[in-house]
């Protein structure tokens, strides 16, 4: 059963950021910036970055807190990359660690962590 479009709300959000809250932001954000090839826009004294990402208007923000959460992350990217092999291996000799490789029926991915220790995964393009 459809519903009649005049009764359906138009979408209110937009995901203007992601964020993640570092002890020390500046670094993050420049190691980020590097992995995407983005840049960083703005540099707020030191306690907020802004990261531009190419091909997008969506932005990856850092800002610093004095006690960021430990332990897992309950939020985290998922990135894809065409050769999935290659791309662990760039992120891993750039200073990402690797935390877990999975592959469920051909569809493989790996997890990571930044410097930082932020989770996000990695899969293989199609």
């Amino acid at each position: 059963m459809s519903v009649p479009s005049a009764t359906v709300p138009a979408m209110a959000l937009n995901i203007g950021m992601i964020t993640f809250d570092s002890a020390d932001p500046g670094p993050l954000a420049t190691w980020w910036a590097e992995q995407i090839g983005g840049r960083i826009e703005q540099d707020n004294d030191g306690w907020f970055y802004i990261v531009g990402m190419p091909g997008t208007a969506q932005k990856l923000g850092f800002q610093k807190v004095p006690d960021p959460i430990p332990g897992k992350n309950r939020v985290h990217l998922d990135l894809v990359a065409p050769d999935l092999d290659a791309e662990v291996r760039r992120l891993v000799e750039a200073g990402a660690g690797e935390v877990h490789r999975q592959d469920m029926g051909g569809f493989r991915w790996v997890t990571l962590t930044d410097p930082d220790g932020n989770q996000f995964c990695v899969a293989g393009g199609h």
